[in-house]
């Protein structure tokens, strides 16, 4: 393995550009990244990865660790998304791959100091497109997204259908929700760049192909492996910024949602976990995400070592903050109630290394980039008993809000 310091940089989202432009000028499939809190870094960008699709069962997997790799090191793997696998009420196939992604050999990744480094398993130098690229300028570019918003009357629909759903004890809790669709006048990659210099999510990712994109602004971890060791960081309970963050931990409501999905993580969990070994050393903390306050709690586990990827997927996939209580019926119900399909809304991004091990987010505050100019941006929320309709669709409006806002939006006859 090669690790090389390469010193102060600059923030994240102008080496991708950097590095998104070099791609360009030398005909090279273009970066991934990762930025906010990922492997103990602020960020990891992959500097040229073929994504290309793949079968939803061969994601994530972990190959044999690369032995002399120091603390801290991400070094490379394979990075790409997974899609939610369930169709909507329409039944209209995906807009982009139920999956894709690529292995890189080498990684720029930022530390906690701000400085960078690349990376290699292999023990490759540098390639020379990359080092000139990183010092050569970039110019500003803008991807603008002309949204609509979404039906309301479908959503009011769905969270109707859900409370009427939870009387009869079908579930205890779904999350419901609705999208926004846009064309777009842009670069992708630009789009994502602009947006985590505005909103710093915890969770970002960026992918894309000859397929189309996908630019994840999440705050949500889903999984994150090492060794034996796995944790999940479910999020659910959200008020606007500017509440007051206590209201969130005596809100019954909020709790009750939380403390819900929290049971079935463990759940999850548990079906490969080794016994007793799950545990939740986090219950409703109250985080800052962009636009909105939330409700966290981390959930851990140990696993075999020799437990595949695919395995631990199998539990725990889709994420639990995003399906339901019981959440077999929840995602039968929800494929009723929500006219589209998801996408990869809902689904998850992230790496695998051989060095760092697996990290995952929840797909949520993610646009979806097709091939032709479309995307779609989903939203949604958790639905509980004590749920009102009219704040459901607000809550839903303020987990957008950072990302439409600057951009221009057009009104739907169906969104009044």
């Amino acid at each position: 393995m090669r690790i090389e310091r390469l010193g102060d940089l600059g923030a994240a989202p102008e080496v991708l550009r950097a590095v998104g432009d070099a791609t360009d000028r030398c005909g090279l499939p273009p970066p991934a990244a990762l930025t906010g809190e990922w492997f103990g870094a602020t960020a990891v960008i992959a500097p040229s990865v073929l994504a290309e699709p793949v079968r939803p069962g061969a994601v994530f997997e972990l190959t044999e660790p690369v032995p002399g790799a120091p603390p801290g090191a991400v070094g490379g793997g394979w990075i790409g998304y997974l899609s939610y696998p369930d169709a909507g009420a329409d039944g209209t196939g995906p807009r982009i791959p139920e999956a894709a992604g690529g292995w890189t050999d080498c990684v720029l990744r930022r530390d906690a100091d701000g400085q960078w480094w690349f990376e290699s398993l292999s023990g490759a130098p540098m390639p020379g497109w990359l080092a000139k690229g990183l010092t050569s300028p970039t110019p500003a570019r803008a991807c603008r997204i002309y949204w609509e918003t979404p039906d309301r009357q479908a959503h009011r629909a769905g969270v109707l259908a859900c409370l009427e759903a939870i009387r009869s004890g079908e579930v205890y809790q779904a999350c419901v929700c609705t999208r926004f669709t846009g064309t777009v006048t842009g670069a992708p990659l630009d789009f994502f760049a602009d947006a985590v210099t505005r909103t710093a999510p915890a969770r970002a990712a960026y992918l894309g192909g000859s397929w189309g994109a996908v630019a994840s602004l999440s705050p949500e971890l889903f999984l994150r492996r090492r060794g034996q060791a796995v944790a999940s960081s479910p999020i659910k309970g959200t008020l606007p910024l500017y509440a007051r963050p206590s209201a969130l931990q005596t809100s019954v409501k909020d709790v009750a949602e939380n403390i819900m999905i929290v049971d079935l993580v463990r759940n999850d969990l548990g079906r490969v976990a080794i016994t007793g070994t799950v545990t939740v050393p986090e219950l409703l903390a109250v985080r800052p995400a962009p636009g909105v306050w939330h409700l966290v709690s981390t959930v851990c586990a140990e696993v075999p070592e020799q437990l595949p990827m695919a395995d631990l997927l199998e539990a725990t996939f889709p994420p639990a903050s995003v399906t339901g209580t019981p959440k077999h019926r929840a995602r039968q119900l929800l494929s009723e109630w929500e006219p589209s399909r998801r996408g990869i809304y809902c689904g998850t991004v992230g790496l695998a290394s051989p060095v760092a091990g697996c990290e995952l987010n929840v797909a949520i505050r993610t646009v979806e980039f097709d091939a032709a100019g479309g995307a779609v941006l989903g939203v949604g929320g958790g639905i509980t008993a004590d749920s009102d309709v009219d704040a459901e669709w607000q809550e839903c409006l303020h987990k957008a809000a950072p990302i439409v806002a600057a951009h221009q939006s057009r009104e739907r006859s169906t969104a009044s």
